[in-house]
């Protein structure tokens, strides 16, 4: 509950509190506020049990934790019904940008000997340069641009 709490704050909160309430009344007013966080517990574990025996058996394993995006993130990738390990394991980047690369460079060589031949074969050069507007070419006009 006080996970972020450091030591020197707990004893800067119990100087504080005894020095507010006074060393007699303190152990009053720490019953006091346990019974008030054990009735809220009590209240809130009533109403998720109310709420499960709504949903119904099918809910039987639901937890309000996974209305956590994170955690139901989390759970839904850890389930073995999706396969998702498997992909994840199967997939080794380095291998495919190898297959990718050698691809490239011999689509490169095929590109070249079919330019050569004169067939490009229906693929387009990404290579070549585009042609650059002579001296007397003007762009269109745009009149919305100016």
């Amino acid at each position: 509950m006080f996970n972020d709490i450091g030591p020197l704050e707990l004893v800067t909160l119990i100087v504080l509190a005894v020095l507010v309430f006074g060393p007699d009344k303190l152990p009053k007013v720490i019953q006091d506020v346990t019974r008030t966080i054990r009735k809220i517990r009590e209240f809130s574990e009533s109403a998720k049990h109310d709420i499960r025996e709504e949903l119904g058996p099918e809910f039987k394993d639901f937890e309000f934790e996974d209305l956590n995006p994170k955690t139901f993130i989390r759970k839904q990738l850890d389930n073995e019904d999706l396969g998702l390990k498997e992909i994840r394991n199967g997939f080794d980047l380095k291998k495919e940008m190898a297959e990718v690369t050698d691809a490239v460079h011999s689509r490169d060589s095929d590109s070249s000997s079919a330019g050569a031949t004169g067939s490009a074969g229906g693929r387009i050069d990404m290579t070549k340069k585009p042609e650059t507007p002579g001296p007397d070419d003007r762009p269109p006009f745009d009149a919305d641009a100016t």
